[in-house]
């Protein structure tokens, strides 16, 4: 049995005007939490963000795509590999799923009803089963095809060789639960560790060939946004990564792409008016035995910004690092590790988290910490 161990990720951001993840009238996504409203950014957000970054650094066979378009993709793989017409890579596609239950949409015959989140790879080996034999389906009628694709196993290759993104974020197929992947990974929504006021920007557009028939605006229209410095946290258990993919150094490759691409990327909601893709102040790792700690109870008493000299950033700063280090205490917690990268000359930060160092070597770190760790399992 592996053991259970987990990375904690912390970290505080700060954010310009911006509406990083907008609710269902337009506006950024607020919580209460304390009292107070918060600004608020929902883990579906930071998790895709996460993912497209991590996905931009892997070759396309490793990447991982969200799609109703299964049975389309399928289709055009085999297509590429056979040069069989579309049509007939669609009937052969759509024959290769239907044992599955994975339904068709009822709109578009190359889509299915429902999205799912799967790895170009496991695509790959499904045209793999029937390359060598998809000229001669392609000749068969629909009932024919059915009956000679009966012995492919197409869920095998579904339920294996997982993409590091599924690794991740897990898949869930309510209708179909021999295809769900538990997640390794969970993520928090951001919070602002202050109050926040929601603001509109009120925006005009002139009509650049009709200045003199009309001195107004061509168009009008109104973008709620709020600023805030955010606490996030996610946490993956690298036990349960290790079973997803069936080795550790890839599990262990696999926590350092998290770790850069959960630091480093930015949902894109509204992003070409308000330029808001920032960089953390301070990027905190714990690797943790026990269990996985979100520190967000240090901002339950929202940071106040009362002194000239150190903003928020740097007071939740100060506020995380005396949360983890009280959770330490009180709780007798022994991390393996813990480390921080951030942007402040603070002897509490040090005293909690270590040296500062750069964020490569804290990647770096964390990478050897692992390593260690799962050598001596």
């Amino acid at each position: 049995m592996l053991k259970r161990q987990y990375v904690d990720f912390h970290i505080i951001q700060t954010v310009p005007p911006a509406n990083l993840n907008r609710d269902d009238q337009g506006n950024p996504k607020e919580a209460k939490f304390g009292g107070v409203r918060r600004s608020r950014v929902s883990s579906q957000a930071w998790k895709r963000a996460t993912r497209i970054f991590f996905d931009g650094k892997l070759p396309e066979a490793d990447q991982t795509t969200r799609t109703k378009r299964l049975t389309g993709q399928l289709a055009e793989r085999l297509k590429d590999r056979t040069s069989i017409e579309s049509e007939q890579a669609n009937r052969i596609a759509a024959a290769l799923l239907e044992p599955l239950g994975i339904k068709p949409s009822k709109k578009k015959a190359d889509e299915t009803s429902y999205l799912l989140f799967f790895g170009y790879r496991q695509l790959d080996g499904i045209v793999d089963l029937v390359a060598d034999q998809a000229k001669e389906l392609a000749q068969l009628d629909d009932a024919a095809l059915k009956e000679a694709v009966k012995g492919v196993d197409v869920s095998e290759q579904l339920k294996t060789g997982h993409t590091i993104g599924v690794a991740l974020f897990g898949r869930m197929v309510a209708d179909i639960p021999s295809l769900n992947v538990d997640a390794a990974t969970q993520v928090a929504h951001a919070l602002s560790t202050h109050p926040v006021e929601l603001e509109a920007d009120y925006y005009t557009a002139v009509d650049d060939e009709n200045e003199v028939d009309e001195t107004g605006a061509g168009m009008i229209g109104s973008i709620g946004f709020n600023s805030a410095t955010l606490y996030r946290h996610a946490t993956v258990g690298v036990h349960q990564l290790v079973e997803n993919l069936g080795n550790v150094d890839e599990a262990i490759k696999a926590v350092g792409l998290f770790a850069e691409a959960f630091a480093l990327s930015m949902p894109t909601g509204h992003i070409n008016s308000f330029a808001h893709r920032t960089r953390p102040s301070l990027v905190a790792v714990v690797l943790r035995d026990d269990q996985p700690v979100n520190l967000v109870s240090a901002f339950e008493t929202p940071v106040a910004n009362g002194r000239e000299d150190k903003g928020f950033a740097q007071v939740s700063a100060q506020r995380l690092a005396a949360e983890f280090a009280r959770s330490c205490k009180q709780w007798g917690d022994e991390p393996a590790y813990a480390g921080a990268s951030h942007a402040f000359d603070d002897e509490s930060l040090t005293a909690a988290f270590g040296e500062n160092l750069a964020f490569s070597t804290l990647l770096s770190q964390l990478d050897d910490a692992l390593a260690a760790s799962w050598k001596a399992q």
